[in-house]
């Protein structure tokens, strides 16, 4: 397949912007990425058709019911096995807040790149750039989350209703602004999980975790544009603990196994943390993994008065739809327990891989932690 075929191909499949996006992110659009992302598209939209007179019926029910989210975002954002997840999880089932309830991916062409839209393109393809694949197996398989034990959660949600939902929340504007198009995905997500245990009420904000989008200067300068009363809370973890547990885990093979090439991407993070403090201010709040291990209780409240919501005893509590569920974590673990054991990790560590750290982040750590909270 020639390049020129190609490249007219991509774009009648993915959609101009899709195409573009790749384009910036990877610097060409070669045939391995292109058959890679189209296969994902076709699966998406195989899920898109399914359609029945239930499924007509349930749409009726939801958009008579449904109120539209219009809450801003808080984002948690930093590098991968820092306490996204759980803080993800401390946060779920609280009355003031949708929850989502795993990473948010509605970045493209990388779920840590913050979306760019073709404001000319349709609005279903907006939605396929923004849909979130997992959803399709947590639906047909149920959501596990955590090490693998046998337990798993009811996730319903249709993905064809989503889409229903998407265009109906976008139907008859005049001017669409990309806010526009993000609070019509919010809803149609939350509204279109059946099972949702915490879908009424007045919200102040959804909370959602996605790694490394808040290293990208260029994301968070789209993502307060977008969200400009948004919130962003990154977790800063030591690094002598946080080598280990990223070296250990499952989805961080080939990622993070060197470790000259994890170190640094653990600069990366903390550099952006000071950086987008120092950007934003007020809007961003840092803290760090062994306060919201340790000294839960004591940052779970300040939490609460920085998202100017209630304080809940549901925040002491790592859950999915308000049931307890199992830490995210390479080592073993108990169900609903913060786990104390997440701050002595580097007694894994040779002398020689500890004395490499310290040299290889030097004064980093220290200030960051000079601008986390202090508890």
């Amino acid at each position: 397949m020639t390049e020129k075929i190609l490249l007219k191909t991509a774009i009648m499949v993915l959609g101009r912007n899709k195409v573009q996006a790749l384009v910036d992110y990877y610097g060409e659009v070669d045939a391995k990425k292109f058959l890679r992302f189209w296969k994902r598209l076709r699966a998406i939209r195989y899920e898109l058709r399914q359609n029945s007179s239930i499924l007509e019926d349930i749409y009726q029910v939801c958009w008579n019911t449904l109120t539209p989210i219009t809450s801003p975002l808080a984002l948690i954002s930093q590098i991968q096995r820092s306490g996204g997840s759980l803080l993800s999880q401390l946060f779920d089932g609280h009355p003031q807040l949708h929850a989502h309830p795993h990473e948010l991916k509605i970045g493209f062409p990388k779920k840590h790149i913050w979306p760019e839209f073709d404001m000319t393109g349709s609005p279903k393809l907006w939605f396929e750039m923004l849909f979130e694949h997992d959803v399709i197996d947590h639906f047909k398989y149920g959501y596990e989350k955590g090490q693998r034990d046998g337990r798993i959660f009811a996730f319903i949600f249709p993905p064809a209703l989503q889409l229903k939902l998407f265009l109906g929340c976008l139907i008859n504007r005049e001017q669409t602004t990309v806010r526009d198009i993000l609070n019509a995905y919010m809803t149609s997500y939350f509204y279109t999980w059946l099972n949702n245990l915490n879908i009424g009420g007045e919200k102040k904000y959804i909370t959602a975790f996605t790694p490394r989008l808040s290293i990208s200067q260029e994301s968070m300068k789209s993502f307060f544009e977008t969200y400009p009363e948004g919130r962003l809370i990154s977790l800063v973890r030591n690094p002598r603990n946080w080598y280990p547990s990223a070296r250990g885990h499952e989805t961080a093979k080939n990622k993070y196994e060197d470790i000259y090439n994890a170190i640094e991407q653990w600069n990366d993070s903390a550099d952006a943390m000071v950086r987008n403090k120092l950007e934003f201010a007020e809007r961003v709040c840092l803290l760090q993994f062994e306060d919201l291990v340790s000294n839960t209780e004591a940052v779970m409240r300040y939490l609460a008065r920085f998202l100017e919501i209630d304080f809940d005893p549901i925040l002491l509590t790592p859950t999915f739809n308000k049931s307890p569920i199992l830490a995210n974590t390479s080592f073993q673990h108990e169900e609903g327990q913060i786990q104390a054991g997440t701050l002595s990790r580097h007694q894994s560590l040779t002398a020689e891989e500890l004395e490499l750290i310290e040299q290889r982040v030097g004064d980093r750590y220290q200030q960051v932690l000079a601008k986390t909270v202090d508890f």
